[in-house]
């Protein structure tokens, strides 16, 4: 996929699995899922690709950007409705997530 579309990196999401990031000339990487209680998916892949580009843009790493993504879409799939997440919900969240 990578060669086929001349992308340095790609992100799948795989929903309850979590998501998978390629990067070229490294192995993939599996992220676990971090959502407990899922009420509507809507918007979460919107949440994801956002805030990884966000991620990538502010000077993440492609693992760190998809780890932050990750959270955030965790976040959002808890919620009722099309919702949003707050920097306080994202950071509380990456940092019980680092604890583990």
């Amino acid at each position: 996929m990578l060669k086929k579309f001349k992308c340095r990196i790609a992100l799948i999401t795989l929903g309850e699995n979590g998501m998978a990031v390629f990067e070229r000339d490294k192995p993939m990487k599996h992220i676990p899922t971090v959502a407990q209680d899922v009420f509507d998916v809507s918007g979460a892949g919107d949440t994801v690709i956002a805030s990884y580009t966000l991620s990538l843009a502010a000077g993440a790493d492609p693992l760190q950007a998809a780890h932050i993504s990750n959270c955030a879409g965790g976040i959002v799939v808890g919620k009722v409705g099309i919702a949003v997440v707050t920097p306080e919900e994202l950071i509380d969240r990456i940092n019980r997530e680092r604890v583990k």
